[in-house]
């Protein structure tokens, strides 16, 4: 997985954040609305989200942690660090070669 450089998730979670503040001031002005819709786009392509809010709060999980724990908050699940080896498959009909 492929994860954006912290510097520029913080430039664009900035830029969001501010043209939110803009719209919310002055929601009738069409400009204003399509630039912020803009903004929030970025961030979801950059984050991997749907929704803009949902990108930016990823965005805010992101920079306050390291990339272990945002990866295992992000995924749900602990991460194991241990790595399982395991054979092949025994079927349990057959005979054990040893067994002969």
């Amino acid at each position: 997985m492929l994860l954006p450089a912290k510097a520029e998730v913080a430039r664009q979670l900035r830029r969001y954040r501010a043209w939110e503040r803009v719209m919310l001031a002055s929601p009738g002005d069409r400009t204003v609305r399509a630039t912020f819709e803009d903004s929030g786009y970025t961030l979801c392509v950059l984050m991997g989200e749907r929704c803009a809010r949902e990108a930016a709060e990823a965005a805010e999980r992101y920079l306050r942690s390291t990339l272990g724990t945002y990866l295992q908050e992000r995924d749900g699940r602990p991460r194991s660090t241990a790595v399982v080896h395991r054979g092949p498959p025994v079927a349990v009909d057959q005979p054990s070669p040893a067994g002969r």
